[in-house]
This record gives C-alpha cells, sequence and structure tokens, in this order.
C-alpha cells in the first residue's frame, strides 16, 4: 500500500481546522493539526510531516516566527510551508517568503487551488530532499548556508558533528553559531587555494572537539555548500592500521568496506577514483591473507569489536 503524504494544518481557529482537515483528507492526503505555532513546534518533535500549511496570524507565536524556528532546526529545514493569510499586501506575502515559506494562499480558500498547489510543492520536495539523502548515503559530511552564513541544510552525517551548534525548536542558538556563521562567511569569501579551511574548536564534556570546513561551491544563487571533517574522527581506523598492519589510506578503505560500500560510493567519499580504490585493496588481501571483500570485512569487524 503506497504511504499517503502527511500535511500538517497550524491554525488557531476551529471551523477552518474542520473545513482544512476534511478537504485534505478527501484529497488522499493524511492530516496532522496544531491550534499555534508552539504546540505545532512541539509535535515536530515527535514527528516529520511531508508538508506544514501554516496561518500567518496567530495569537502568541505567529506563523512568520515558527517558520522562521523550524527552518532553523536542519531536519526540519527541507520542509515546505506554505502560509494562509487574509492579507493580500505585499509586505505579508514578502515576510512570509523571507520566514522561508514557499507559497501563500489567501482566504477565503479555494479548495481545489489548495490541493494543487500542496502537490506541486510535495513533489519539489521530494526531489530536493532526494538529492540530499543520497549525498548521506556515500557517507558525505555536507551543510549549506545562505549569503548571511545562516544554515540551510545539512546531511544527517553533518548533523551529527554539528551536535551542540544548532539551534533547537525553539529557536535557541548556540553561542558558538555566530562564530561559526562569520567563520564560513569569510572562507566562501577567500580567494581561492587548496588549503583553505575554517577551523572551529567545540567544547565537548571535559575536552573539545575540531572541526574542519571547506568551502566547495555555490548550490544556487543564495545557496552556499561546505564539506564538514572532523580531524580526531579516525579512530576507528587507527584500530584497523595498528591491528593489522595497514598503512592510513588501506585502513579507511577497508573501513568503509566493512560498512558496506561499493568501489565507486569509497572513491567518492576519500576523493580518490575507483581504480585507486582496487589497488589498495589488492593491498589490504594481500596483507590480511584473505580473497574476498567479505573475508576482509569480517576481520575489519572484528579487529574493532576487540578494541570495544
Amino acid at each position: 500500500m503506497k504511504r499517503r503524504d502527511m500535511i500538517l494544518v497550524v491554525d488557531d481557529t476551529p471551523d477552518t481546522l474542520g473545513f482544512l482537515t476534511e478537504a485534505i483528507e478527501q484529497a488522499d492526503l493524511t492530516v496532522l493539526v496544531a491550534v499555534d505555532g508552539e504546540s505545532a513546534l512541539d509535535l515536530l518533535g515527535q514527528i516529520t510531516p511531508d508538508l506544514i500549511l501554516m496561518d500567518a496570524m496567530m495569537p502568541g507565536l505567529d506563523g512568520f516566527e515558527t517558520c522562521r524556528r523550524l527552518k532553523q532546526v536542519p531536519h526540519l529545514s527541507h520542509l515546505p510551508v506554505i502560509f494562509m493569510t487574509g492579507l493580500s499586501d505585499t509586505e505579508h506575502v514578502v515576510k512570509g517568503l523571507e520566514a522561508g515559506g514557499v507559497d501563500y494562499v489567501t482566504k477565503p480558500i479555494i479548495v481545489d487551488e489548495l490541493i494543487a498547489r500542496i502537490r506541486v510543492h510535495l513533489t519539489n520536495a521530494r526531489v530536493s530532499y532526494g538529492a540530499r539523502a543520497a549525498l548521506d548515503a556515500t557517507g558525505r559530511f555536507l551543510l549549506a548556508t545562505n549569503g548571511d552564513g545562516r544554515l540551510l541544510w545539512c546531511t544527517p552525517q553533518a548533523e551529527r558533528l554539528l551536535h551542540g551548534l544548532l539551534p533547537g525548536p525553539d529557536g535557541a542558538a548556540s553561542p558558538l553559531a555566530a562564530t561559526l556563521s562569520a567563520g564560513l562567511n569569510r572562507l566562501r569569501r577567500a580567494p581561492a587555494g587548496p588549503q583553505d579551511s575554517f577551523r572551529l574548536e567545540v567544547p565537548d564534556g571535559d575536552g573539545v572537539r575540531t572541526l574542519d570546513f571547506a568551502y566547495l561551491s555555490p548550490a544556487s544563487p543564495d545557496e552556499f555548500l561546505f564539506r564538514l571533517s572532523e580531524p580526531t574522527a579516525g579512530r576507528q581506523e587507527a584500530i584497523l592500521r595498528d591491528a593489522l598492519g595497514l598503512t592510513a589510506r588501506e585502513a579507511e578503505v577497508l573501513l568503509w568496506i566493512a560498512n558496506g560500500k561499493a568501489n565507486r560510493d569509497i572513491g567518492e567519499i576519500l576523493g580518490i577514483s575507483p581504480r585507486t580504490v582496487n589497488k589498495h585493496l589488492e593491498q589490504v588481501f594481500s596483507k590480511l591473507g584473505v580473497e574476498n571483500r567479505a573475508s576482509a570485512a569480517a576481520l575489519a569487524i572484528r579487529a574493532l569489536a576487540a578494541k570495544g
């Protein structure tokens, strides 16, 4: 059975919620509801819908601020937000788009037009998110910012390294967030050079973690792509190197083999050609006394398990 897309409707008016729930469900879509911005953010902490239909003007946390806060959360930033408003003047339309909305509809809502817009933005979001998921599937640690240095999205791999630097649904920013933003902006604007990077030290318990950022390229007129790495994150590679008598590169290749990656994927992750990956594998097989990937992976897993 095909999964139905899930729409979160945020509106403080019971009549509007009832009308929209009925109309959207008749379009073969699943509906979640929230009666204000705070409850919407709480709900988003537990479940991720496919699209959000947001009333712009609500008491307390209005739709604009609610949208701004959820867009600061990496795993929610890809969600398309359509604003509903009785205000069609340019100022409010621009305010909604600046907050991160992709579209708006004016009240009274025309159901056929609303459903058509929802379907268009669901399709666009799937294409965009699918590309980012594909990047993460190859082990990429990538993030993107806008021209002001605000984080737009990052792959789950990068999000794990950025833990502690990212704002939560309440919009509270990390003390290091401004340093990160300024550093990425400087890096992007600096003259190109092969060794250019920005290094940030992040408190981690009693010690610190070191993160390196490298600028890759613009992804769109106001979207800039960076690669993230953690120089101290090579503990598993070091275990394989020392336990199995491998070079650092051979240990890296073997680790990704143990994680089920193909030569092409490993080449993309490590920035080398699939042919070079294969040459390293030949050396690994020879040193380990095995003849295939499965046997090499088994030895790697056993070595890592022995070190706990």
